[in-house]
């Protein structure tokens, strides 16, 4: 109860607007993140944002929003994540990675350290009513659309369309929304 009482009165110190930021939370970059209204968080929630050109924010986080217990957020171009999006345990969201695989070997070539490789990085966006499970990771270049599900454990290396929910390691589509039915409807492979 009482860390409960220490983390509200945090959340209105540190965070105006939001429901409740539970601590600890890791902000790297904070003048380039920018929270939603009523934003709630679980313990243990690291968001990374460097780089890139200008000055605004390189992370987005709309209104709304539920991001539970150890996410890990990295951005060196840009992640926007919609209202009313929940975010389960354990995610990792990153537009950026060590390296092109596609790229010069001289510079991206197995002899080179990761580190010293140039980074590769392509904007994520998550869009509006989104829910992304336990231990999901969403990949580099990624648009999820809204409404989209993202099953626990899965890799999204792809698009996801509005509506659908994906699922595996990578990630694919398992079922969409129809409209008519009013039903989520298995995908026939």
């Amino acid at each position: 109860m009482i860390r409960l009482v220490v983390d509200l009165a945090s959340t209105r110190l540190l965070y105006p607007g939001a429901r409740i930021v539970r601590r600890p939370v890791r902000l790297r970059g904070r003048r380039r993140i920018a929270l939603g209204r009523r934003l709630t968080v679980g313990i243990g929630l690291r968001i990374d944002a460097f780089g890139g050109a200008g000055n605004g924010p390189l992370v987005r986080i709309g209104d709304d929003v539920e991001i539970n217990d150890h996410v890990h957020i990295a951005a060196v171009r840009s992640v926007t994540i919609g209202d009313n999006a929940l975010i389960a345990s354990r995610v990792f969201i990153s537009d950026h990675n060590h390296g092109d695989l596609d790229g010069d070997a001289t510079e991206n070539g197995p002899d080179v350290p990761p580190a010293k490789r140039p980074l590769a990085a392509a904007p994520v966006s998550i869009g509006a009513r989104v829910w992304i499970g336990e231990g999901a990771m969403i990949l580099p270049g990624v648009t999820i659309g809204d409404g989209a599900i993202v099953g626990g454990g899965s890799v999204v290396t792809r698009d996801v369309a509005a509506a659908t929910v994906v699922a595996g390691v990578p990630a694919r589509v398992v079922r969409r929304f129809d409209p008519v039915s009013a039903r989520w409807e298995r995908v026939r492979r």
